[in-house]
């Protein structure tokens, strides 16, 4: 069914990415945030105000989608539609070859667990002071006394 015939109630009920990929099947070509986000809120008969202050969430909620892919021209499509190439030159194979004996070494790394009464000679060796007796010092002031001063 096509949008400008659905009844408001039931396009309320569809969040703007849906309603988005819908215009954009409809449309059949790749179109700008502004232009969106103005389709959208002519369907739901949005305010101007509205535009203006959700039109950022919207956009945000265009970047996470994966149904959806920004192109070079600012203009959101369908990522369906879309082919990703990666294309790597032979300058950059060699500048990531490795060294395969180099990764079985690192598989072998060890990790040693240090148990708490360790970090506390730890820290007397430091030098770092761990006693609690700085917080004998310390008095607690109630939010009334605060109000007084």
């Amino acid at each position: 069914m096509k949008l400008n015939k659905m009844p408001k109630e039931e396009l309320e009920t569809l969040a703007y990415s849906d309603l988005t990929e819908m215009i954009l099947k409809e449309k059949k070509k790749p179109i700008n945030t502004p232009t969106l986000f103005k389709e959208i809120c002519k369907l739901l008969e949005l305010t101007d105000d509205d535009y203006a202050n959700q039109i950022g969430d919207y956009y945000t909620s265009l970047t996470t989608d994966k149904r959806f892919i920004l192109l070079d021209n600012a203009c959101w499509d369908l990522r369906d539609k879309h082919k990703v190439e990666i294309i790597l030159d032979d300058e950059d194979m060699e500048d990531e070859e490795y060294d395969e004996d180099s990764l079985e070494d690192d598989e072998d790394e060890v990790v040693e667990t240090v148990e708490s009464e360790d970090i506390d000679a730890m820290d007397d060796e430091e030098g770092i002071d761990t006693d609690d007796d700085d917080l004998d010092d310390l008095t607690i002031i109630d939010d009334e006394d605060i109000d007084e001063e």
